[in-house]
């Protein structure tokens, strides 16, 4: 199958880089097209447009910054769906509302192609040392079609949740809430410890290796401890888009989030005092500030 790649972000080239030490060609389309220039060595083709990625591809992966940006790629008369090839498969990774996804999945049935939900769950780091964990929905064969295309692009788990093509983008949602609110906790928890004279970096250590021996406690502990705010592994202006699909998603099937909307609001203070490039843990810089 011809594999072609759109969107070379922080993620997105990773993730092309890993397909690319596995299969040879690549095709790749970027809008910042300067970005695509150093695949090429690795064996990228680079496409000048949308339209002629996808109509020289089997399977076509995606992962653009949000729901306005896949479908601007996506629909229309230069879009995906109008010139992939009959049978061949679209696997969109962006984190997106569900309906997004549905709405994306019918567009590609009537043109006679198949559009996959693939959420991820990895930061940079993590997808170059292949340890992605892929939420997938929608047609299931083509799914199990796909999946050694996932593996190669760095999976270390793929998760099905079932036909729906919205299903695998409310798991996502889901999980970013989860990791958000984390955040946030630990931000306020590290600047209560420094302020109370505790030596913070003893007490994450105790806490994540007992009781919050976790990956993401881990991981944002250390960004949060060390400043660590840029270069940004996951902007925090991404991370108020994705705060504010969870609670757009919350308010279409009626369940309450209090604590998503204080975070979106510490989020929207960040981005508003110039932070909305750092890393999505900077967020602790304006917890100190408010302090």
């Amino acid at each position: 199958m011809k594999t072609g790649f759109i969107g070379l972000g922080n993620l997105g080239i990773v993730i092309a880089e890993n397909l690319l030490a596995a299969q040879q060609p690549l095709y790749v389309y970027n809008r910042t097209a300067a970005k695509a220039q150093g695949l090429i060595a690795q064996g990228a083709i680079v496409c000048t447009s949308v339209q002629e990625l996808a109509a020289q591809c089997d399977v076509v992966f995606s992962i653009v910054s949000d729901d306005a940006a896949l479908n601007h790629i996506t629909q229309g008369p230069d879009g995906i769906a109008a010139h992939l090839k009959p049978g061949g498969i679209h696997i969109a990774m962006s984190t997106i509302l569900p309906d997004t996804a549905i709405a994306l999945e019918a567009l590609h049935r009537q043109h006679g192609s198949i559009y996959l939900a693939a959420p991820l769950m990895a930061r940079p780091e993590a997808a170059r040392a292949r340890k992605i964990n892929f939420l997938v929905s929608g047609n299931q064969e083509a799914i199990q079609q796909v999946r050694p295309l996932l593996e190669q692009a760095g999976a270390a788990g793929i998760w099905e949740f079932g036909d729906t093509a919205g299903a695998a983008n409310v798991a996502k949602l889901s999980s970013n809430y989860l990791i958000l609110t984390a955040m946030e906790a630990l931000a306020e928890g590290i600047n209560l410890a420094r302020r109370s004279g505790i030596d913070a970096d003893l007490w994450m250590k105790m806490l994540t290796s007992t009781i919050f021996n976790a990956p993401v406690y881990a991981s944002y502990s250390q960004l949060i401890l060390k400043e660590a705010f840029q270069p940004a592994g996951f902007s925090l202006k991404l991370g108020l888009k994705d705060m504010n699909l969870v609670l757009q998603q919350a308010a279409n099937v009626q369940a309450v989030m209090p604590v998503g909307t204080q975070v979106q609001q510490l989020l929207q203070e960040s981005v508003a005092g110039g932070l909305g490039d750092h890393d999505v843990t900077a967020v602790a810089r304006t917890i100190g500030a408010l302090s």
